[in-house]
């Protein structure tokens, strides 16, 4: 696979469009990131869909069927109910299985990232049913965390009673890693967090939340670069604090990224037909019967890909 052409593209026609048969959508604008290349697929956006008419919100579902024939939809813990439970709604009205809704185990920041890799690959030569299952893979090689100025409601890291007593003193900082392994140390001179074994970028998205230690803490991880963007409306939620500064190490390379995707054996999904990777159908939930996803492969060390 040559340097510049890291896959093949999913489709054209005689006037040189692109044809993508999958779309990937968000819920809100602030989980579409902007594009990392020119061939990075935008995002739809279902913006609103809890307070917007059902049948505005049906029309618009339908027009993305019909214009890419797949859609994955990607959620935080952290989106409202009321839109999870109008997402699915709008499939069952459908009564469409081309429709997935895929909540990873990642805090929001995480969830933009992982959008933005699998609209990258959305350009590739990956059918809809391995595009959609890619994003479980790819989560094991996300590292998600936050600098907060309070663990007091922090739900998805454990945290001990000495920490709690610490983030009610005035000023205490918390560096935390939720994924792909919890960590939780108190941001301080010399303090560091186990990072990636492999060369990443880091996005930061600051709240309310002044750091030092964060522009250090980016050196030891050794990335490649660091870029920022707003922070997404749903962290607050996510980490049970305003005051923070949220980050994700990711790989940006699509060719890495579509080498690990490709690397993993496929196999048809015995109720829809589809083929995937890994142990479920992310369109119809069915677990093939054999062949699951296999553990995250190895990278190699800090070097650009």
């Amino acid at each position: 696979m040559a340097r510049g052409e890291p896959c093949r593209w999913a489709g054209g026609c005689e006037s040189g469009e692109l044809r993508v048969p999958t779309a990937i959508a968000v819920t809100s604008a602030d989980l579409a990131l902007p594009a990392q290349d020119e061939r990075t697929m935008p995002a739809v956006v279902l913006r609103d869909l809890d307070s917007r008419p059902l049948d505005q919100t049906l029309s618009e579902v339908q027009g993305v069927i019909d214009q890419f024939g797949y859609l994955v939809v990607l959620c935080s813990k952290a989106t409202p109910e009321a839109v999870l439970r109008r997402l699915h709604t709008l499939r069952s009205l459908l009564e469409s299985d081309r429709i997935a809704v895929f909540r990873p185990e990642l805090p929001p920041l995480g969830v933009a990232v992982l959008a933005r890799q699998l609209r990258q690959l959305a350009t590739c030569d990956l059918s809809p049913g391995v595009l959609a299952s890619a994003g479980r893979l790819l989560t094991h090689y996300i590292h998600a965390g936050a600098v907060l100025g309070s663990v007091a409601r922090l739900d998805h890291v454990p945290v001990g009673l000495k920490a709690h007593a610490k983030s009610w003193v005035p000023g205490a900082q918390f560096a935390v890693v939720a994924h792909p392994e919890p960590q939780l140390v108190k941001a301080v001179q010399g303090a560091t967090l186990k990072g990636p074994e492999f060369g990443t970028w880091m996005l930061l998205a600051r709240g309310q939340l002044q750091s030092d230690w964060i522009t250090g803490f980016a050196k030891d991880w050794g990335v490649h670069g660091l870029r920022e963007t707003p922070l997404p409306a749903e962290s607050p939620a996510w980490w049970g604090t305003g005051r923070m500064i949220e980050f994700c190490g990711y790989l940006a390379d699509l060719s890495v990224l579509y080498q690990l995707v490709t690397s993993v054996r496929q196999s048809s999904c015995h109720w829809c037909g589809l083929d995937v990777i890994g142990d479920r159908c992310v369109f119809c939930s069915a677990s093939p019967p054999e062949h699951p996803l296999p553990p995250p492969r190895a990278l190699q060390g800090r070097t650009p890909a």
